[in-house]
C-alpha cells in the first residue's frame, strides 16, 4: 500500500516543517486597558489628549494664576486703591510700592492688577455673547441651508465683515456717547460673524446625519433639533472660538482704550500705556512695563491655551489617537 506525504494544500502551515510540533494559536483578546481606552467619549480622550500637553497645561495655569488676581479685585481684596494719590509724584520700586507710582502719584501695582479685573470683564462679556449669537445664528443658517434664512444671516455677516473694525467701534461709541458698555457693544456686533461662519458649515455637515434625519421624519420641530440634537454637537467648536474671542476682546480693549474709545470709568492696561505716553519721554518706564508684561503674558498664554485646546477638541486627532 503506498504512502503520500500529505500536500501543501492538506497541512494546515506550509511554512511549519514537517514533523515539527506546533502549538494552537489562541485568538487575540483585547485587554482591558484597550476596550475601557474604545469605550471612552471623546470628551474624555480629548481631556486625556490635553493633559499630555504640558505647554497647554502651563498656559492654563498662567491664564488660572490671572484668573485668581481678577477674581481678588472682584471680592474687594486687592487693588482697590488704584485711584488713591499715595506720593507727591513718580517714585521707583519699593515695599509701598512694588512697582513705583506713576507721575500723578498712584500705585502702579494697583493698576495693574485692577486692570487685570478690567480685562477679563471685557473678554468674558465679549467672549460669552459672540460666540452664544454666533452659535445660535450659524446653526440656524446651517439647518435652513440654501433658503431666505441663511441667505439674510449670510448677508448679515458679510455686510460687517465688510465695515473696518476700529471705523465700526469709532460709530458705535460716538452713537452711544458716554455709555459704559458701547466698547462691548461695537466688539460683539462684530465678533460674532466668525464663530457664525464656522458653526454653518458644521452644522450643513451635521444636517445629512441620519439622527436628523430620523427626528425630522419623526415630525420633530426645528427648533427643538436645532436646540437639542444640532448645538450640543458643535460645542467642541464653540469652547475654542470662544477662547479665541476672548483673546481678541482683550487685544482690542487695550488699543480702543489707548484711543480713547475704550473704558470710560476705571482703569485699563489701555489707560496705562496711554498716561506712559508721557512717562517715557521723560525716561520714566515703569508704567510701561508693567501694563505692556502683564498684557503680553495674558496674550501669549490664552492663545497658547487655545491652541492647546483646538487639538485636543479636533475630532479627526483624538479619534486617531
Amino acid at each position: 500500500m503506498d504512502t503520500q506525504p500529505p500536500s501543501s494544500e492538506n497541512r494546515e502551515d506550509p511554512s511549519v516543517p514537517e514533523g515539527a510540533v506546533t502549538e494552537p494559536v489562541s485568538p487575540v483578546i483585547p485587554t482591558a486597558e484597550a476596550s475601557l481606552y474604545r469605550s471612552e467619549s471623546l470628551w474624555t480622550k480629548s481631556i486625556r489628549k490635553f493633559a499630555r500637553d504640558p505647554m497647554g497645561i502651563a498656559a492654563l495655569v498662567i491664564v488660572s494664576v490671572f484668573f485668581v488676581i481678577a477674581c481678588g479685585v472682584w471680592a474687594g481684596w486687592i487693588g482697590q486703591n488704584w485711584s488713591a494719590l499715595q506720593a507727591d509724584g513718580y517714585t521707583g520700586m519699593s515695599r509701598e510700592h512694588w512697582f513705583g507710582t506713576n507721575i500723578n502719584g498712584q500705585d502702579i501695582y494697583a493698576r495693574t492688577i485692577q486692570g487685570t479685573k478690567t480685562a477679563f470683564e471685557v473678554g468674558l462679556i465679549v467672549a460669552v455673547l459672540s460666540t452664544v449669537i454666533g452659535g445660535i445664528l450659524g446653526a440656524v443658517a446651517g439647518y435652513f441651508d440654501r433658503t431666505i434664512v441663511d441667505e439674510v444671516i449670510m448677508w448679515l455677516y458679510g455686510c460687517l465683515d465688510a465695515i473696518p473694525f476700529y471705523l465700526f467701534v469709532a460709530a458705535v461709541a460716538f452713537a452711544l456717547r458716554d455709555q459704559p458698555y458701547a466698547m462691548h457693544v461695537a466688539m460683539i456686533a462684530t465678533f460674532w460673524s466668525s464663530t457664525c461662519r464656522i458653526v454653518r458649515g458644521e452644522v450643513i455637515k451635521i444636517n445629512s446625519l441620519e439622527y436628523v434625519q430620523a427626528a425630522k421624519a419623526l415630525g420633530v420641530g426645528s427648533m427643538t433639533i436645532i436646540f437639542r440634537h444640532v448645538i450640543p454637537n458643535t460645542f467642541h467648536i464653540l469652547l475654542v472660538q470662544g477662547t479665541i474671542a476672548f483673546v481678541s476682546a482683550i487685544k482690542s480693549e487695550v488699543i480702543l482704550t489707548y484711543l480713547g474709545l475704550g473704558v470710560k470709568h476705571g482703569v485699563s492696561w489701555g489707560t496705562m500705556l496711554s498716561e506712559s505716553t508721557f512717562e517715557v519721554s521723560a525716561g520714566i518706564f515703569n508704567n510701561f512695563i508693567a501694563a505692556s508684561s502683564f498684557l503680553f503674558l495674558l496674550v501669549i498664554a490664552f492663545n497658547l491655551f487655545a491652541d492647546a485646546l483646538q487639538d485636543a477638541l479636533d475630532p479627526k486627532k483624538v479619534t486617531a489617537s
